[in-house]
């Protein structure tokens, strides 16, 4: 749906003229104020008002994270980032974070399947120096072997540290990859080691060269500014750089092909202190102008593992004690379809068998009884007070639409999203939980020590 969605939205971009600023005037609900507007080179900018502190949080993100990565070298999305740390035509290496904290500000960044953000906060009066470095390195990167070869041992040692030496992460790291049998997202982020060992200078000068232009990027600026302001100092620092016409429009990426068997598998090592049952679900994502099933998906993660009241902890863990901890994961914001998840460690004396068997047991009942409406409503007030807090971080709020624009929604289903997440009803829950937790679409996996007893089925070791 959201390739399409973006193809029609290609068309019309190609033929009209350079976007004026538009303004969304503040809600009670969403209480955001913003403006949006796109220079002539394609870039797009975003302006989220909030003037309560002199203060500006200034993002780029790229349409381009490790999903958009060419089979073969995985990681290199993750190893650019590292490297847009080190010098530009005009910057020596590390000089970029030096000036920012000479000016009282911080920076960082990170990788995504679907977006890489590059990130500063400043007072209101230093963005117009942000946007210079950052439009210097958007274009005039200028990389050594000796970069290539230092920050390559950096990316593989955060690896070592990550997933290397957890068994869980690397557990979750193989039923990715049963789960996505073509699409990149069955790729860790990082990157597989194999691969990530020879990544060289070519690899990151050919991803930087494809993704990184105007034209695939969006500013968002949060806090202490207005959208004239932001203009000027946009078009002066990002509008003379040069589109780049290779970027295309929408995405194109490897897409999965219908899964129709379950898939299962035993993850096994020696330093497993705590085995537990995990399952992952294809589950749909927000989709520009139809947000419904994946607000019915946050609202059913909550429901199902959302504390101390919840479904699962209440049945597995107070009711029969067959659980020292229940949990539930569901992220909508994806390009592509995503997965819905669901943890189970079990109790002293239970098998990861029986875990399983309790937690298709308090499906089966949740399915059967429905949502309790004094939950449902308990959850929608805590929404309502979380969008409020999260209105104090200016940063929380650029994350908001940087989030959303580069997974192909829009400003009006941001903006949206709070109502739409107040509106759903028990039924359409219910109706989503029913069309995910299809047992041909999952992948079921088995954290347990070397030395544990063989599951059903697979033969001892």
């Amino acid at each position: 749906m959201k390739k399409l969605a973006a193809a029609a939205a290609a068309a019309l971009c190609l033929a009209a003229p350079p976007a004026p600023a538009q303004d969304s005037p503040a809600t009670p609900e969403t209480g955001d104020q913003v403006s949006t507007f796109t220079l002539d080179n394609g870039l797009e900018v975003v302006v989220v008002e909030d003037h309560r502190a002199p203060v500006v949080v200034h993002m780029v993100w790229y349409k381009a994270g490790s999903a958009d990565e060419t089979a073969g070298h995985s990681g290199v999305a993750h190893f650019l980032e590292h490297l847009l740390f080190k010098g530009t035509k005009t910057l020596e290496p590390g000089e970029f974070s030096r000036v920012v904290a000479e000016n009282g500000g911080t920076d960082n960044a990170f990788t995504s399947y679907d977006q890489t953000a590059y990130y500063q906060r400043v007072a209101a009066d230093r963005l117009g120096l942000m946007m210079e470095m950052e439009a210097d390195r958007m274009v005039n990167l200028d990389l050594s072997e000796e970069d290539i070869l230092t920050e390559r041992d950096v990316i593989i040692e955060e690896r070592n540290m990550r997933t290397e030496n957890d068994p869980s992460a690397l557990m979750r790291e193989q039923m990715g990859a049963a789960q996505y049998l073509n699409h990149r997202y069955g790729v860790p982020i990082i990157g597989w080691r194999h691969e990530m060992e020879t990544l060289g200078l070519e690899d990151a000068n050919a991803f930087y060269h494809r993704n990184y232009a105007p034209n695939n990027a969006i500013v968002i600026v949060a806090g202490d500014v207005t959208p004239d302001e932001v203009r000027q100092l946009a078009e002066e620092h990002y509008g003379p750089l040069a589109a780049n016409p290779e970027v295309g429009a929408p995405r194109e990426r490897p897409q999965e092909p219908p899964q129709s068997a379950e898939r299962r598998l035993v993850f096994k090592d020696a330093r497993v202190a705590q085995p537990y049952v995990m399952r992952t679900y294809l589950a749909p994502e927000r989709d520009p102008g139809a947000q419904r099933e994946a607000a019915a998906l946050v609202l059913l993660d909550k429901i199902l593992g959302g504390g101390q009241t919840s479904v699962l902890n209440r049945k597995l863990q107070f009711e029969t004690r067959k659980a020292l901890y229940t949990g539930t994961f569901y992220d909508a914001s994806s390009y592509d379809d995503t997965t819905f998840g669901l943890v189970v460690v079990p109790a002293k004396g239970m098998s990861l068998e029986d875990a399983e068997a309790a937690l298709d047991g308090a499906l089966a009942e949740f399915l059967d009884e429905g949502v309790d409406p004094a939950q449902l409503e308990r959850i929608k007030f805590r929404l309502r007070a979380e969008r409020i807090y999260q209105r104090d971080d200016v940063g929380s709020l650029a994350r908001r639409y940087g989030n959303a624009l580069t997974t192909g929604l829009t400003i009006e289903d941001v903006r949206a999203w709070p109502e739409v997440l107040q509106s759903i009803t028990a039924d359409e829950i219910v109706e989503a939980a029913r069309k995910v937790f299809d047992r041909k679409q999952s992948v079921t996996g088995y954290l347990m020590p070397v030395d544990g007893p063989a599951p059903a089925g697979e033969i001892s070791q």
